[in-house]
């Protein structure tokens, strides 16, 4: 492994543990030439179906490209970085249960919208607003409105 901070391939590992699914290993390693501490991460490596875009392209899983828009949605929210990587691996392993070599991309937009909606309602408000493009604020306000359970009425 080679270190962030002066480039040398020697180092030891001086803590291992592994996540409360035991899906992931973080390690603390130390560089023999520096001394510095980074910490990295080991997780098994699993085939994604790919994703068949709006316009028919078909995509390759990107795990990080998730979890940066979920970052978006969640900045300046009591969501922890924590609580995000757990619903990306929850999402990856529903995903891979399926069991299908392909899967539209809007099934993984709904999923990620359902689970936003039980971490934080701002964030969700976020996230939908870029996801389904809202048109015009009536759009916007119906979809508020069904997430508070109101009736959806249109404003004048």
């Amino acid at each position: 492994m080679k270190c962030p901070y002066c480039g040398h391939l020697e180092n030891r590992v001086v803590d291992s543990r592994l996540n409360k699914d035991f899906t992931i290993t973080r390690r603390r390693r130390m560089c023999d030439a520096c001394s510095r501490r980074f910490t990295t991460y080991e997780r098994l490596e699993v085939t994604m179906p790919m994703l068949i875009k709006k316009d028919g392209r078909r995509e390759a899983w990107d795990r990080h490209k998730v979890v940066e828009g979920l970052q978006k949605a969640c900045e300046k929210r009591p969501v922890s970085m924590e609580q995000i990587d757990e619903f990306v691996d929850s999402l990856e392993r529903e995903l891979q249960d399926m069991g299908e070599r392909e899967i539209p991309v809007k099934l993984v937009g709904e999923r990620v919208m359902d689970g936003l909606r039980k971490l934080d309602g701002v964030a969700y408000v976020r996230f939908a607003s870029v996801y389904r493009q809202f048109k015009d604020l009536s759009e916007f306000m119906a979809e508020l409105k069904g997430m508070l359970g109101g009736p959806e009425e249109t404003p004048q």
